[in-house]
């Protein structure tokens, strides 16, 4: 590069100090001095501004070339893409379609069993409650008996007593020691006796209260147990459980 400056000076120096030709711009220069600066310069002139050349020449073919191929590349990739769209959408719209039918058959089968669990919770309700009125009954029916049987024995006793005392009183009329005794006792035996009815009574109640208490208890608990079973189906919760009784269980051990 620096000779091709020198020699471009040396041919400024030339043009400069050449004669003129007269009635003109023009002027006069050695050919050969010229010439040989001339095939100086291009010699020293770099390859690679002949090949920057070319490609300045074949810039738009280059570039003609390398648009062609980025719209082919692009049409290619909207083509793979659209491609790789529909079958990502036909595989969507499937597995869509299969979790649909299996939610659709999970929600059939959970409300088969829900039906299922309502009904047997509903007979075993219905059975509880039938064992429970029978079993309140037969106790209802013991204890009455119970009852009567033990006031009829202290009536009988009673008035077992009340003729015990009033033979002794008959008996011992005449002395008025003996006499007074003898209601005393009289009066004694008449009062354990209605004591021993009022106890027994009073025994026969409580049987009765605690019996009645007791049923009460378990038929609560069966509801509790029925309410939340219905609570869980209502809401969503999951499959319903229904508790035995805790009386129930000790009635079973019994």
């Amino acid at each position: 590069m620096y000779r091709v400056f020198e020699a471009l000076d040396e041919l400024v120096a030339i043009v400069e100090e050449a004669r003129g030709v007269p009635m003109t711009a023009g002027c006069v220069v050695p050919r050969g001095d010229v010439l040989e600066l001339l095939d100086d310069v291009r010699d020293a002139i770099p390859g690679e501004l002949d090949d920057a050349q070319d490609v300045l020449d074949h810039r738009d073919k280059l570039v003609g070339d390398a648009r062609a191929q980025a719209d082919q590349t692009v049409s290619s990739a909207n083509a793979e893409a659209d491609e790789t769209l529909s079958g990502s959408r036909a595989d969507a719209d499937r597995i869509l379609a299969d979790a649909k039918d299996k939610a659709d058959r999970m929600v059939a089968e959970a409300q088969a069993h829900a039906e299922q669990l309502v009904a047997d919770a509903q007979d075993e309700a219905d059975r509880t409650v039938t064992d429970a009125r029978n079993q309140y009954d037969d106790v209802t029916a013991r204890a009455a008996a119970e009852a009567d049987r033990m006031i009829e024995s202290g009536r009988a006793s009673h008035e077992r007593s009340v003729a015990e005392g009033q033979a002794e009183q008959d008996r011992l009329v005449s002395q008025t020691e003996v006499v007074q005794a003898a209601h005393a006792e009289s009066s004694r035996v008449i009062d354990a006796a209605h004591a021993e009815s009022d106890r027994l009574r009073g025994e026969c109640d409580l049987y009765v209260d605690n019996k009645l208490a007791e049923f009460e208890e378990f038929l609560t608990g069966t509801i509790r147990s029925v309410g939340r079973g219905r609570q869980q189906l209502r809401t969503g919760s999951g499959v319903p459980t229904y508790d035995e009784p805790e009386d129930r269980r000790s009635e079973r051990r019994r």
